[in-house]
């Protein structure tokens, strides 16, 4: 190792003012059978590293064909790996000069050792969970009634295997899908069935002339009970999907469902037409409204007559390249509020609708609307 008078006698040869430099000086070896493999190092911001601090946990998710990303407790990191020109250098038993205090101004020389060495590290961007999967492994085996032989089930523990996504995320998710725990495994509803169980209560509640604002839940749950089409856990799951409280139907949902039923059997529906039939659908004293299919259905006002037909946000790809490129195949020409409930999801921290079109679309007015189109050639 070299000693304090050589590595001064290197800063003369070097022509280097000591005075120029900290007191304390470092001189550095290599431990024995030191290899660029042996660590990985990851970049972290100051969230993560008082996350860490913390003695929580980052954990690497990701099937082997899938794109590894990394997640905390609630939010997901995009994981791509960052090339350095300089030896990045692994040594733990050195300190800054704010990491050493009581520095005297004479010089100093320290000795610590390399464990090991990279000309890369692991660079994280948040993103997005990836969540499409998630519901496509529930509807393998939708809810449609009780199970007859084995069949393919999850737990809290196999999502977290299978979906790049933080819990927090993946929990927040399985309430937007509507789906339920049951017996330690989650499950969604049958559509079908969904509607099945929907039209007991709605009849149920017609019958007894109840508001949709008080239905009294243990009446319902008993009634329910007695046509043996789902035990407890899964009546009161069903009410809570469809109120804002156990008492109360949520009628944007009931609508909204209604919507699609009538929807998914056609390609496209006469918009007059079908508000008419929608109308009577739905449950005396609900209101359906248009606004409560964003994310739904497609109005096309530019045909004549005007048409309606569904377009479900989850049929859409997860990727924002793919998804624009989608919508742009479906129609050429967009209006803000036409495209903005099938973009919203894509937009990150403080970003606006706006702002993702100005990025992804070019603009251009029409009949003093302003339209989107495709910035590239869209495949026919």
């Amino acid at each position: 190792m070299r000693t304090l008078e050589e590595t001064q006698a290197t800063l003369q040869i070097a022509k280097v003012k000591e005075e120029d430099l900290q007191p304390v000086t470092y001189c550095l070896s290599f431990g024995d059978n030191v290899s660029s493999g042996d660590y990985c190092l990851m970049e972290l911001d100051d969230t993560l590293c008082k996350h860490i601090e913390a003695g929580k946990s980052l954990i690497i998710r990701g099937d082997k064909d899938e794109h590894a990303v990394l997640c905390s407790e609630d939010k997901t990191y995009d994981l791509k790996i960052a090339d350095t020109s300089n030896l990045l250098l692994f040594v733990p038993g050195c300190k800054t000069p704010d990491q050493l205090p009581d520095i005297s101004a004479s010089p100093q020389l320290m000795h610590a050792q390399i464990w090991g060495f990279s000309n890369c590290y692991w660079e994280l961007r948040r993103q997005r969970p990836r969540l499409k999967k998630l519901k496509k492994l529930l509807m393998e085996n939708p809810y449609d009634g009780p199970a007859v032989g084995m069949q393919e089930e999850y737990t809290m523990d196999d999502l977290l295997e299978r979906i790049q996504a933080s819990r927090e995320e993946i929990e927040a998710h399985l309430q937007n899908v509507h789906a339920c725990e049951i017996d330690g495994f989650w499950r969604i509803l049958d559509f079908d069935y969904e509607m099945k169980l929907l039209g007991h209560v709605t009849q149920l509640v017609d019958s007894e002339s109840w508001s949709f604002s008080k239905v009294p839940l243990s009446v319902c749950l008993e009634e329910l009970g007695s046509l043996e089409i789902m035990n407890r856990e899964k009546q009161q799951f069903f009410f809570l999907s469809y109120g804002q409280v156990i008492y109360a139907l949520d009628e944007d949902k009931v609508c909204r469902a209604t919507a699609q039923l009538l929807l998914q059997n056609a390609v496209k529906f006469n918009l007059s037409e079908f508000q008419e039939v929608w109308q009577q659908s739905v449950p005396e004293g609900m209101s359906a409204r248009l606004d409560q299919l964003r994310g739904l259905a497609l109005l096309d006002r530019s045909s004549k007559p005007e048409t309606i037909s569904l377009l479900r946000i989850e049929d859409l790809p997860e990727d924002t390249l793919e998804r624009f490129n989608s919508l742009f195949s479906l129609r050429e020409k967009w209006t803000q509020d036409d495209i903005e409930p099938y973009i919203q999801d894509l937009c990150g921290e403080k970003q606006t609708t706006g702002a993702l079109l100005t990025k992804h679309a070019r603009s251009s007015v029409q009949n003093g609307v302003k339209v989107y189109n495709s910035r590239r050639p869209v495949a026919t």
